[in-house]
C-alpha cells in the first residue's frame, strides 16, 4: 500500500498520510534512519529509489506548508500544464492564520481562498485553473503570453473575470486587471495605442495612424518610405475568418510597392526593444532603396 502509494504521489508522502497507511512513527524513523526516506521538511518524507523530480519538488513544497497549502502563481500554472516549464522558486498559498516559516525555494502567499478557487488535481491541492491564470500571468515569467495561451486552449475570458472579482486586492491584482482589461477589448485597437506608444517613446517619426491606402486602412503607415505596420491583437480573439482577410489585406498592400511589418500583442509588450529596432531598420533599409532608384534614375 505504501508503494502504491509513492508511486502516485512523486515518491513523497507526509507523516499524517504515512500513518493512514499503517506505518508508526517508529517505522517512519527506521525508515529515514536506513535513508531509504528522506525528511523534506518537517512531517514530509520522499522515498529516495528514484529520481526527485520536478513534481516531486513542487509537491514536497506544498505538503511542507501544511494540509491547508495549495500550489499557485506559476507553480500551479505549470501543474495544470498550463505552462511547460516549472518555475525555480515554488508559490504555495496557505490560510492567513498559517505560521509555517519560509523556506529557500518556497514563497509562501498568506490568504483566505475561496473553496471555488481550490482543486485537487494528481492528489494535490492547487488554486483553480481561472484564478491560477490570473495569478501567474502577474508573476514574472507569465504576462500575456500565458493569458493568451490559457485563453485558447484552457479556460474563457468570463472564468478569469470572475476569478479575479472575487480575489480583489490580492499580490499583482492591479497587472492582472490590465491583462483582463487588454484582453476584453479585443485587443487589437489597445495593440495599436501600444504601438504608436511604443513609436513615440522611441521618437521614431514620419509615421501617419489609420493611413488609408486603396481599398486598406493601414495601422501605422511611412507613406514616404511606402513602410506599412499592422498591429494584431491577442491570439485568442483570431479565427480563420479574421486571419484569412488579414493575409488578403497584407498582400494587397504588398502588391502595391509598399513592405508590411506584422507585429502581435506579444511582441508589443513582451519585446518592445525588438518592435521598435525592426521599424527602424525597416526604414533605414527602405530609405537606402529609395535613394538608389532616384540615383539609377537620374543617370
Amino acid at each position: 500500500m505504501i508503494d502504491d502509494y509513492l508511486r502516485g504521489h512523486d515518491g513523497v508522502i507526509t507523516l499524517a498520510q504515512a500513518k493512514l497507511a499503517g506505518l508508526s512513527q517508529d517505522a517512519v524513523n527506521r525508515r529515514v534512519r536506513s535513508g531509504k526516506w528522506l525528511r523534506c521538511s518537517p512531517g514530509v518524507y520522499f522515498a529516495d529509489d528514484r529520481p526527485f523530480t520536478e513534481s516531486a519538488r513542487v509537491r514536497a513544497a506544498v505538503w511542507s506548508a501544511g494540509p491547508n497549502a495549495a500550489a499557485s502563481g506559476l507553480a500551479a500554472a505549470w501543474w495544470h500544464e498550463v505552462t511547460k516549464y516549472p518555475p525555480d522558486t515554488v508559490e504555495v498559498t496557505i490560510p492567513r492564520t498559517g505560521h509555517h516559516p519560509q523556506r529557500l525555494g518556497v514563497r509562501l502567499r498568506r490568504r483566505d481562498l475561496d473553496p471555488t478557487d481550490i482543486v485537487e488535481r494528481r492528489g494535490l491541492r492547487v488554486t483553480a485553473l481561472a484564478l491560477t491564470v490570473v495569478e501567474a500571468a502577474a508573476r514574472r515569467g507569465g504576462g500575456a503570453k500565458l493569458m493568451d495561451n490559457a485563453l485558447q486552449r484552457h479556460t474563457e475570458l468570463r472564468d478569469l473575470w470572475r476569478a479575479h472579482l472575487r480575489n480583489k486586492g490580492r499580490h499583482g491584482s492591479p497587472a492582472a486587471r490590465r491583462l483582463l482589461i487588454a484582453a476584453a477589448d479585443g485587443a487589437r485597437s489597445e495593440a495599436e495605442r501600444l504601438l504608436i506608444k511604443l513609436l513615440r517613446g522611441a521618437q521614431i517619426t514620419g509615421w501617419k495612424a489609420n493611413y488609408r491606402l486603396g481599398r486598406c486602412v493601414i495601422d501605422v503607415a511611412f507613406p514616404a518610405h511606402k513602410l506599412a505596420i499592422e498591429a494584431d491583437g491577442w491570439a485568442f480573439h483570431s479565427d480563420q475568418e479574421v486571419f484569412q482577410h488579414d493575409r488578403v489585406r497584407q498582400n494587397e498592400i504588398a502588391l502595391m510597392g509598399w513592405q508590411v511589418l506584422r507585429f502581435t500583442w506579444l511582441d508589443l509588450t513582451e519585446y518592445p526593444q525588438r518592435v521598435t529596432a525592426e521599424i527602424r531598420f525597416a526604414i533605414e533599409c527602405r530609405s537606402g532603396a529609395s535613394a538608389s532608384f532616384r540615383t539609377g534614375a537620374a543617370r
